[in-house]
């Protein structure tokens, strides 16, 4: 039985960068709840980032060009915080390693986990396409990325991994 990753703040762990969460009510997660599938993670937090924490956006909204050494993730008050971001980053792909999971559920227009959007880096509210770091470094391992939005479909994908895998 394959495990899942999923953002803890979906879990309703108060994780957010403003102490709140974002519970996702879902028949498949309360499944996999019962089933012991999930491991939670916040990779802000396994980054060493606090809560609260101040806000903090991708510069350019491009999580590839952080990865790449090329662009920073800064705090809306100037602040660098790409370290902690990278580090929280590995620190959630080396446990899909260790648990060998190849789907993850991630908390949309997050800096971190954003799977299909995030925001431009302006601290304006305005939402580009792109992937949060955390989201972009599974996503190069291989690991199937999905927000709370798409849990039908991660729901799809694990089924399809057992299916051909056992």
């Amino acid at each position: 039985m394959n495990k899942i990753l999923i953002s803890a703040c979906l879990l309703g762990e108060n994780v957010r960068y403003d102490g709140s969460n974002s519970r996702v009510a879902s028949d498949f997660l309360l499944q996999w709840q019962q089933e012991g599938r999930i491991l939670s993670t916040c990779p802000e937090m396994a980054g060493g980032l606090p809560v609260p924490r101040i806000p903090a956006e991708i510069d350019m909204g491009n999580a590839e060009a952080v990865l790449q050494g090329k662009s920073a993730i800064l705090r809306k008050d100037g602040g660098d915080v790409t370290d902690a971001y990278l580090n929280g980053a590995e620190k959630t792909l080396a446990l899909c390693m260790q648990h060998n999971i190849r789907v993850a559920i991630l908390k949309e227009g997050s800096p971190s986990c954003g799977v299909v959007c995030v925001n431009d880096g302006s601290f304006s509210g305005h939402k580009i396409e792109g992937q949060g770091v955390t989201a972009r470094l599974l996503s190069r391992h291989g690991i199937s990325v999905f927000s709370e939005g798409q849990i039908s479909q991660a729901a799809s994908r694990l089924s399809e991994l057992e299916t051909s895998y056992g």
